[in-house]
């Protein structure tokens, strides 16, 4: 067992199972559905399909962040077992709760003057830096220390590439990554946007593009541009979406054909809770090593 704690949010979006079976800690943000309060808890108090289903309903909800008290309690239950942590934030071009998690780790780096707690900045979102942190779990079980560990992750972060589109252009308008005018025009033409997360990690709308036919094959193209070795990629590829898992099957099939090399093929994950409130239902999202961001 490992000295150190490697810990993240369950904005990783992976599952509860895997986490456990990888032996990484998370901590879960609170979010409200219908005036409903829940902790996010990858659906177990509430399945991801009755999610999803509450807001094509016109479910009202709303996120929060994980606030510096409760990051103290979390990480203090690992320093008072003698263990330092290396723990992954959602993007600060998101959230502001890399602060949250800094003034927690200077309380309790006073109070625990001989523990460290490493932070990073992932500038991913859901399995973006799910992937992220699958890579340091794999990392940590061939022997790497929690300092070697923390150098990997600042040098190679930006290799996570994130492309996504959605079907559903309606949360994306209210959140603001799509402005009202285009996104009204985007649903009556059947408009695709197809975002990424850039270098500061924030979500950017790169192209329009008509029909998910249309949107999946462009997944694929971006894949075969930018993922490590192209054709002959051989690491870890995820797709995510929130509530349409025919579309994300349809996009693993034609990635599976592809890419023939991905160990154990394409894995499907659903959105969570925090990143789907503000996407809301029809996104599907791909994530994959590749050439670092840089814009």
């Amino acid at each position: 067992m490992s000295k150190y704690v490697l810990s993240c949010e369950s904005t990783v979006d992976l599952t509860k199972s895997y986490l456990q079976q990888r032996h990484i800690a998370y901590i879960g943000y609170p979010y409200e559905l219908n005036g409903r309060f829940y902790q996010d808890d990858f659906g177990e108090t509430l399945s991801l399909e009755n999610f999803y289903r509450e807001m094509e309903q016109g479910a009202s909800t709303k996120t929060a962040q994980i606030n510096a008290y409760e990051f103290t309690q979390y990480f203090e239950t690992f320093l008072s077992q003698g263990k330092d942590v290396l723990h992954i934030c959602l993007s600060s071009g998101i959230t502001g709760v890399l602060n949250a998690a800094q003034m927690a780790k200077n309380e309790l780096e006073d109070k625990y003057p001989d523990r460290s707690i490493y932070l990073v900045d992932s500038l991913a979102a859901s399995a973006g830096s799910g992937l992220l942190v699958e890579k340091l779990a794999d990392l940590r079980d061939e022997g790497m220390d929690i300092e070697q560990l923390w150098q990997w992750v600042q040098e190679n972060k930006l290799r996570v590439n994130h492309w996504f589109f959605s079907s559903d252009l309606k949360y994306y308008i209210r959140g603001g990554r799509i402005s009202k005018t285009a996104g009204i025009a985007g649903t009556m033409l059947g408009i695709c946007p197809l975002l990424d997360v850039d270098v500061k990690g924030r979500l950017i709308p790169r192209e329009k593009i008509r029909g998910t036919k249309r949107a999946i094959a462009a997944l694929n193209d971006k894949m075969c541009l930018l993922a490590d070795n192209g054709p002959n990629y051989n690491e870890s590829c995820f797709i995510a979406h929130s509530g349409c898992a025919e579309l994300a099957m349809q996009a693993a099939e034609l990635l599976n054909q592809n890419f023939p090399k991905i160990p154990g093929g394409v894995r499907i994950y659903q959105i969570g809770t925090i990143i789907g409130a503000h996407t809301g239902p029809g996104t599907v999202a791909l994530f994959f090593w590749g050439k670092a961001r840089n814009n």
